[in-house]
């Protein structure tokens, strides 16, 4: 391969959540015993250093020692236009990009502009945590519609259970995600259309959250929720970011696309009240070093690297763990593990499968953050030494 995906970095002590508040917060996986390192498989960023392009564009930005107010540079626009080109986006063009500090900020300035407050939204479960920390903070009421397995393992939505939830309970907003975390479904484009009829049918704007977009593993396509008929295009905020494909989160910067002139200066307009929604210069270079030529080729070897991984990551389960299911991910580089058989067998409760698990140092999560009381949460966007490394403990300590 031409880009490096097995140097395993010392993060410890260098900014990295996932490594520095183990054993320090509630939120985080408690500290291994002493003699085991840490593998961290929780916070959704990676393993990997970012693509050279991204800090080589920073890099020339810094030989210039000034850094005073300044605007978007049209290359930012430029870049972000293309790369959207790559997935099918059409008849994009500037005016229907906005900034946005971050795809959570985003959703609440959309839900602000778009809806009255406490207004009732409606999201898949499982779901994204960050989704239900952000609803709540900001006073919207939660209405849960369960993903269901169909016959051969996969997520599907429930449309029956999205309709009742629309017609009767008077949902104000959709929060979508697509692709699907944790579950990493990616949506086929029926799919997608079956809903947005759903929600063309009772009239409410869906805000789309597509910042796993560029994560697609093999055999599979993101289909913009936009794309799929005139009121998805019309009636849908569509929040994309570099930061998870590009693993620059600590950098900052997303971005909306709006078609709707009326939708996009209402929601530009909640935008700017705090004044602070502005990115910062090196996140633009960022940005524009990602969405380049060396951008997506370092990406495609990423995607073959994560592929890898999700295949051994399956089959270690299916042959060694099958007491543990799972539907293999489509998209993200996330694994939603379903541990109620084992927990059945063994009467294990969750509290200690991931005791045992962050006691030797696979700090993956707790899948009741996202909705369910017997899944674990396992990233696996780190070099394959350190993913095999993670599963054989597992079997030698926990699954035993």
């Amino acid at each position: 391969m031409k880009y490096d995906f097995t140097t395993i970095y010392q993060r410890k002590g260098k900014d990295a959540l996932a490594v520095d508040e183990i054993g320090k917060s509630s939120f985080a996986p408690k500290a291994p015993t002493t003699g085991y390192d840490v593998i961290p498989m929780w916070v959704a960023d990676m393993n990997f250093a970012t693509a050279p392009s991204v800090t080589e564009a920073m890099k020339r930005r810094l030989d210039h020692p000034l850094f005073g107010y300044y605007m978007p540079r049209p290359e930012y626009i430029q870049a972000i236009l293309s790369w959207q080109e790559m997935h099918g986006v059409s008849g994009l063009s500037a005016e229907h990009i906005g900034y946005e500090n971050g795809v959570l900020g985003g959703v609440i300035s959309a839900l602000q502009a778009l809806i009255k407050p406490r207004g009732k939204v409606l999201l898949h479960s499982p779901y994204y945590v960050g989704f239900i920390g952000t609803l709540k903070t900001a006073g919207y009421r939660i209405v849960t519609s369960a993903l269901i397995k169909d016959s051969v393992g996969n997520w599907r939505m429930d449309y029956q259970d999205m309709e009742e939830k629309l017609r009767d309970e008077g949902i104000d907003a959709v929060l979508f995600c697509s692709p699907h975390n944790p579950c990493g479904r990616v949506w086929e484009k029926w799919e997608i259309e079956q809903a947005m009829q759903l929600f063309e049918q009772y009239n409410v704007p869906v805000i789309s959250d597509e910042i796993w977009s560029d994560l697609i593993l093999p055999e599979h396509r993101h289909i913009p929720t936009q794309s799929v008929s005139p009121y998805a295009r019309e009636h849908t905020v569509a929040l994309y970011s570099p930061t998870k494909t590009f693993n620059l989160a600590g950098l900052i910067g997303s971005y909306h696309i709006i078609f709707n002139d009326e939708m996009r200066k209402k929601v530009e307009k909640r935008t700017e009240v705090s004044h602070y929604n502005n990115m910062n210069v090196l996140s633009m270079y960022a940005l524009m070093g990602a969405y380049s030529a060396e951008g997506r080729e370092w990406l495609d070897e990423l995607l073959s690297v994560l592929a890898k991984n999700v295949d051994f990551a399956c089959d270690f389960l299916e042959h060694q763990l099958p007491e543990l299911t799972f539907a293999k991910p489509e998209g993200t580089y996330m694994l939603f593990v379903d541990c109620a058989a084992y927990m059945e067998r063994t009467e294990k409760t969750l509290d200690e499968i991931l005791d045992q698990c962050w006691r030797y140092g696979v700090a993956l999560q707790d899948g009741r953050e996202f909705g369910s009381t017997h899944h674990l949460r396992i990233n696996l966007a780190s070099p394959y030494e350190m993913i095999t490394k993670a599963f054989r403990r597992m079997r030698e300590y926990v699954f035993y």
